[in-house]
C-alpha cells in the first residue's frame, strides 16, 4: 500500500534534494537549543568565580535554559497548529538572539538565569517544531528515518557544544561563547525566513482557542501509549542531560582533564550518538520502530548498570567511566527518535501540541534532572546514579506503560515513501509524485 501525504502548498520536497534541503534547515533548528544549553559547559567553574557564587547556583543556568525550553513548547506547539510553522520558528530565533545579548551582559548570576531562561523560550520553536514539520510529511518508518537524522543533529549538538566552547575560551572569555550564540540564533531565523517552505496549509489549521488547547492536550494526555512513550522519551533523555550537566564537573575536578582535554572528551561521545541514528536508519528497513525501541531500552539499562557499578567503586578510572557512558549514549540514540516517531503517529492532525508536550516533556525532566548531580555531590558516582535512574526508569514505562507489543504493527507502506506535490493555485487538489528515500 502506498503512503500518501500531503505537503503544503510550496513545500516541495518531493525529491531527494529537497529532502536534504529540509533536513538541513531543520537540523540547523533543532541544534539551536542544545548549543544554547551546552556551549558553556567548559566555563561553568570560570563563570561562577567570575560572578562570585556557587558551583550548584551557577548549574542553575543551565537548569533556566532547560526549563524555558520545555515552557516555551507548551505555548509554540499549540500556536504552530493554528498559524502555520514558520512564524513561530522565525520569532522564537529573533527571541533567543536578544536573550544572548542579554547573557552577554549580565552583571550577575541572577540575571544570568534570567536571561537563560528567555534564551531557552526562543529556542524552543525549533526544538519542537521541527518534529512538527516532519509529522506534516511523513508517517512511520520514513518519519522514523527522518527524525534519525534530527535526532543525530539534537544528540550530537550538547556533546560537541563543550568541544566548540573550549576552542571558543582558548582565545576569548566565557561571555563571548554568548556572541556565538547569538549569531547562530540569527541565522536560524534567516534559514526559517528564507529557504524554509510551510509546511502546514491553511485549510489544515486549527483556530486557536483556550478551550481547544487544553481539549487536545487533554486528549493526547489519556492516551496511554502516547504518553508513556513521551515519559521514556523524557526519561532516556534525563540520562543524557545527567552526563551533561555533571561531565564538567566529573571529568575536571574529578579527574583532572583541562577545559581542551574536557571538550574532546565529550567530543569523542558524539561519535556514539552518531553510530546509534546511522544504525536506526537502517534499522528502519527491517523493523518497526517499536522493535527497535524495546531491544535498545534493555540494553541501554544494562549499560547503565555498568556505569552504575564503576561509578560507585571506581573501577577502571576515568575510562571506566566514560566507556559505559558512552554505551549508554549508543543505545539513548536508538530510543530517542523511535519514541517520538512512534508517539506522533496516531496525532497527525494536531502534530503541532502533540510534539509541545513531548519536548516540554524531554525537557522539563531534563531541567528537574540538571542540577540532581550537583545536589547529590558532582562526581562519578552521582552523575552514574543519576544516568541510571533515568535510563531504568525509561525500561520500566515502556514496559508497563507503553507496553510496546502493543504497538508493533505492520508498516506496508515502509518500502514506498510518497509526499504529495500541490497543483497551481487554480487547481486545490494535490497531485502525488514518487519521492526518492534519501533520507
Amino acid at each position: 500500500m502506498t503512503n500518501r501525504l500531503e505537503a503544503a502548498p510550496g513545500a516541495g520536497v518531493s525529491a531527494g534534494g529537497g529532502q536534504l534541503k529540509l533536513v538541513l534547515i531543520l537540523g540547523v533548528l533543532v541544534a539551536l537549543g542544545p548549543l544554547s544549553i551546552d556551549m558553556y559547559l567548559p566555563a561553568l567553574p570560570t563563570i561562577a568565580q567570575d560572578l562570585l557564587t556557587s558551583e550548584s547556583t551557577i548549574q542553575l543556568t543551565l537548569t533556566g535554559t532547560v526549563l524555558g525550553l520545555a515552557l516555551g513548547q507548551l505555548l509554540v506547539g499549540p500556536l504552530s497548529d493554528a498559524f502555520g510553522r514558520r512564524i513561530p520558528l522565525i520569532t522564537g530565533s529573533l527571541i533567543h538572539v536578544g536573550a544572548s545579548l542579554l547573557c552577554l551582559v549580565a552583571p550577575n548570576v541572577e540575571l544570568l538565569t534570567g536571561a537563560r531562561v528567555l534564551q531557552g523560550l526562543g529556542a524552543s520553536a525549533g526544538a519542537v517544531l521541527a518534529l512538527a514539520v516532519v509529522r506534516d510529511l511523513y508517517t512511520d518508518r520514513n518519519a522514523a528515518k527522518l527524525l534519525s537524522r534530527l535526532i543525530l543533529v539534537m544528540g550530537v549538538s550538547p556533546v560537541l557544544a563543550p568541544t566548540l566552547g573550549s576552542a571558543l575560551l582558548s582565545w576569548t572569555e566565557w561571555r563571548g561563547v554568548f556572541v556565538v550564540l547569538a549569531v547562530i540564533g540569527l541565522a536560524s531565523a534567516i534559514a526559517a525566513a528564507l529557504a524554509l517552505p510551510e509546511t502546514l496549509p491553511k485549510q489544515r489549521r486549527q483556530p486557536w482557542e483556550l478551550k481547544a488547547t487544553v481539549r487536545s492536550y487533554r486528549g493526547l494526555l489519556t492516551d496511554r501509549s502516547f504518553i508513556g512513550l513521551v515519559i521514556v522519551a523524557g526519561l532516556a533523555m534525563a540520562g543524557l542531560f545527567a552526563f551533561i550537566s555533571g561531565g564538567s564537573f566529573v571529568f575536571q575536578q574529578e579527574f583532572g582533564l583541562d577545559q581542551q582535554q574536557f571538550g574532546l572528551l565529550f567530543g569523542a561521545s558524539a561519535i556514539w550518538l552518531i553510530a546509534a541514528t546511522q544504525v536506526n536508519a537502517r534499522l528502519m528497513n527491517r523493523y518497526e520502530p517499536a522493535q527497535v525501541l524495546l531491544v535498545a531500552s534493555v540494553a541501554a539499562v544494562v549499560a547503565a548498570a555498568v556505569l552504575l557499578v564503576t561509578g560507585l567503586t571506581g573501577f577502571g578510572g576515568m575510562f571506566g567511566i566514560a566507556v559505559p557512558v558512552w554505551a549508554v549514549l549508543f543505545f539513548a540514540g536508538l530510543i530517542l527518535p523511535n519514541a517520538p516517531a512512534v508517539a506522533l503517529n496516531s496525532h497527525g492532525d494536531n502534530a503541532g501540541t502533540a510534539a509541545s508536550l513531548l519536548g516540554a516533556v524531554q525537557f522539563g525532566i531534563g531541567a528537574a534532572v540538571s542540577p540532581v548531580v550537583g545536589v547529590i555531590g558532582n562526581n562519578a558516582a552521582a552523575m552514574a546514579i543519576v544516568m541510571f535512574s533515568g535510563i531504568l526508569l525509561a525500561g520500566v514505562v515502556l514496559w508497563v506503560v507503553a507496553r510496546p507489543w502493543e504497538l508493533t504493527v505492520p508498516d506496508e507502506s515502509a518500502g514506498d515513501e510518497r509526499v504529495t506535490e500541490p497543483e497551481p493555485a487554480a487547481q486545490p487538489e494535490p497531485k502525488a509524485v514518487a519521492c526518492a528515500d534519501a533520507v
